[in-house]
Formats: C-alpha cells, structure tokens, sequence
C-alpha cells in the first residue's frame, strides 16, 4: 500500500492541474460566446446569459475559473446564509463572492493533496503518519480562506469603530447648523473620505438606498448589518427614535456624540491598563534573561575562576 501511495498522488496531481487547465479552456470559451452573444442582440437588452458573459469578462481568468467551480459545486443547493452574512461584513457584497469563496476552498483542500504529499514522503515516516500529515496540510489550506475573512473582517469593523465618533460630531455640526440630515450625510461621507474610505464607503451605499425609495431607517439598519458594528447599531436606534418620536435630531446627536467620546476614552484606558499584562510575557522571556546574563555574567565568571584556582 505504502508503494502505491506516491503513484496514487502523482496521479491525483497530474488530474487536478489537467482539470484545472481545461476549466480554464472553458471559461474562455463561455466569455467569447457571451461576447459574441452580446454583440448580436445589442439594443434588445440584456438576458441572464449576457449578463453572466459581462460578469466573467469582468473578472480575471483564475477568478472566472474558480466562480464556475463554485457553481458547479453548488448546483441546485442552498447556500447558508451564515456564508452570506460573513462575506457581506468581510466587504464582499457581490453574489459570485459566495461562489468564489466556495471554489477556492475546495481548490485549496485540492492541492493539499499533492502538496502534503511531498512533505509526508520527504520523511522516513510511518503511513499513518504520511497519511495524517497529508489530511493536515488538506484541512490547513481548506481554514485560509476562513482566516482570510475572519482578517478582513475584523480590520473593517475595526476601522469603521475607531472613525465612527469623528463623522458624527460631523454629523452634529452639519445638523447644528441647518442642514437636513440628508445632505448633512452626504458632507459627511465626503469628509471622512480621505479617512476612512471603508466608512465613507459604507455611509455612500446607505445614502445610495435611500435615494433609490427605501426607507431610512431601512438603509440605516442594513448599513448596521453590513458593518457589524455595535455602535453603529446604536447610532441607528437613535436617529430612527428621534425620527419618529418627532425630537431634535441635533440634540439627540450630541448626546449621542458625548457618550461616544466618552467610551472612546474608557476604551483607551483599557487597553493602556492591559499593557501592563501584556507586557510581562515578553518582560520574562527575553527582557529578564538578558539582564540577568549582563549583571550576573562578570560576578559567575570570577567566582568560576577562584573556584578553579582554588
């Protein structure tokens, strides 16, 4: 069994790169018909099929390759909404991400195959150590792309958390001085552009919904779900409140301002208190060491030499 192992992954390897190569055949062939499809139906509109065409002419040839994979992976199966929910706070809020994401961890769990291959035969090793090493490097692999949202996600939410207080004294300003709140948003993502762009991003999609007939509460709530951030839950709840309970949206905004700053600064002395543990880690390991070896180095090395002489 153990010899028919490498031959079983040469042949395995050689499969995925002669499926790979011919996938990337055929998506070339699916984007040159939707072109030509689209050309000989110019001004009778766009079908699905032109629309999937001008969606892959779009990508790159690799995204192309690995968005056919996920759908055909995914045919004609739910999609969790879990998966859907971490992406769009990840920033990802085009349907093929879905598909994307699906095909490069299937792709990922692939090649680990070949590659924990030659790190398990590299080594005099047992076979079931072979075939535990080749199973990790596939689970590994198939974590990346989680990883790589679970990054992506928390330095967005991060981001929109440590700008949100600067746009809504903004905010306050504008409203303060006469501005609807309307056109006092629109300042505001203008502002906070050169900042934050993930915010301004953000506050632009909102403002974006509402202008095309939705409700600002609505466009509200789903920038709060977008961006999975507690405070701006909060800030929602408050402009909703003071909207339909007919209050001063200024006052309601500086109140709501002052509270920010203030847990901006509570949240700063927490961490500055966490320091200190922090700290003490590093302080053992390596800072202690090195001060014992300079100040007890000479003191051990003289006390050795009488010894000898002695």
């Amino acid at each position: 069994m153990k010899d028919l192992l490498i031959p079983i992954l040469v042949f395995c390897s050689v499969m995925l790169i002669g499926s790979a190569f011919l996938l990337v055949r055929w998506v070339r062939r699916r984007m040159l018909q939707a072109r030509l499809f689209g050309r000989s139906n110019a001004g009778a509109g766009f079908t699905s099929r032109s629309t999937a065409g001008a969606a892959a002419m779009s990508q790159g040839g690799f995204i192309s390759a690995v968005d056919h994979l996920g759908r055909a992976i995914t045919s004609n199966k739910p999609i969790q909404n879990d998966l859907r929910e971490r992406l769009l706070r990840a920033g990802y809020y085009d349907e093929p991400a879905t598909f994307i994401y699906i095909g490069a961890q299937i792709l990922l769990v692939l090649l680990g195959i070949p590659f924990g291959g030659v790190i398990a035969f590299s080594f005099d090793l047992s076979l079931p150590v072979q075939i535990g090493i080749i199973f990790g490097c596939m689970a590994v692999l198939g974590l990346i792309p989680n990883i790589v949202l679970a990054v992506r996600r928390s330095r967005r939410s991060g981001e929109v958390r440590r700008n949100l207080p600067d746009a809504i004294d903004l905010l306050e300003i504008c409203v303060s001085a006469g501005m609807g709140l309307d056109m006092a948003w629109n300042n505001v993502t203008d502002e906070i552009r050169p900042v934050s762009q993930i915010l301004a991003d953000e506050m632009s999609l909102a403002s974006l919904e509402m202008h095309l007939g939705a409700q600002r509460a609505e466009a509200l709530r789903h920038m709060a779900h977008r961006t999975g951030v507690q405070d701006v839950s909060s800030l929602v709840a408050t402009l909703v409140q003071s909207e339909r309970f007919g209050t001063s949206v200024s006052q309601a905004l500086r109140t709501y301002a002052d509270a920010m700053r203030t847990e901006r600064s509570q949240r700063a002395e927490e961490q500055a208190e966490k320091l200190a543990v922090k700290l003490l880690f590093p302080m053992v390991m390596f800072i202690f060491p090195c001060m014992f070896i300079v100040i007890l180095g000479p003191a051990v090395i003289k006390i050795a030499a009488v010894f000898v002489k002695g």
